[in-house]
């Protein structure tokens, strides 16, 4: 099978072909059809992940595609693969059969397209866990998000739409909110902390902005807003759980993810689009 492989800390993936996954026990081998390229991926090709990962492993956290082989799916069903270890402790999904543990897939349902199952999960479910579980929004509340127009912000934007709450976008004065989602941090998110009303929330999703804050504490109690970050890690049961209310939206047309392509031989151009401030929506790899 061709995969991707990172041969050294800080190198860019290397084309290459390698033996197919064996089938065992408690794993699923996926032919993949799409698979994501995120943040998290050059965390860990950068050498910088808390994990016992070493060079050269296949990269990539989240996919989808069929079945080729399983004790507890069909041959031919979709999947989307996400979890498990894959591509921070184990070999993951940038490859063309992905050897995956059963618990790390689940089936796509009908209406649900590969590329969307391959990039739906970390914007979709943080956005969800952010507002519901963290945020703990309530109908009738004035929600903003900074980084709007990024995967987690547009479907921040979406969700509260269709909530029962008001969507006030980037909050200023004048246009204060209950409940802030911030995916840039820094020096954005410091400026947009007065337009928080006192007893509001702030969910910390993100850092593009700057990876510090500066906030006086007799302020911050004066007005008694919580910081409340969101580790999706730790939360992943809870983004699981969104799954049944997400797909339901995603198959409606409620909730979409906006991806760009490229082929595998360009997964070092991926890794560098979603670095650039102006990109719009999730890098998807695909086989061809």
């Amino acid at each position: 099978m061709k995969a991707l492989r990172i041969k050294a800390w800080g190198e860019a993936p290397v084309l290459e072909t390698l033996p197919d996954p064996v089938p065992r026990p408690g794993h699923t081998i996926v032919r993949m059809a799409a698979a994501t390229v995120g943040h998290i991926d050059r965390t860990v090709a950068s050498g910088k992940y808390l994990s016992d990962l070493k060079p050269p492993y296949v990269p990539g956290v989240e996919a989808s595609g069929t079945v080729v082989s399983s004790d507890r799916f069909a041959v031919g069903e979709r999947v989307w693969v996400r979890g498990g270890g894959l591509g921070t402790r184990l070999d993951g999904t940038w490859c063309e059969l992905i050897d995956a543990p059963d618990d790390a897939v689940g089936l796509l349902p009908p209406g649900v397209s590969t590329t969307q199952g391959a990039a739906f999960f970390s914007p979709c479910a943080s956005a969800w866990v952010a507002l519901h579980d963290v945020g703990e929004l309530r109908a009738g509340e004035r929600v903003g998000v900074t980084g709007a127009n990024g995967a987690v912000g547009t479907a921040v934007r979406q969700l509260v739409r269709v909530s029962g709450a008001t969507l006030v976008g980037t909050p200023e004065p004048g246009h204060p909110v209950d409940l802030l989602i911030d995916t840039v941090g820094g020096s954005v998110l410091q400026g947009l902390l007065p337009a928080v009303e006192p007893g509001g929330r702030v969910v910390l999703v993100g850092y593009t902005a700057g990876e510090s804050l500066t906030v006086s504490l007799p302020w911050l109690l004066q007005r008694d807003i919580r910081l409340l970050p969101l580790n999706m890690y730790r939360r992943e049961g809870q983004g699981r759980a969104a799954l049944p209310a997400l797909f339901e939206r995603i198959a409606d047309g409620r909730l979409s993810v906006t991806t760009h392509s490229f082929p595998m031989s360009d997964a070092a151009a991926a890794m560098v689009w979603i670095t650039q401030r102006r990109h719009r929506g999730r890098a998807v790899l695909v086989c061809g």
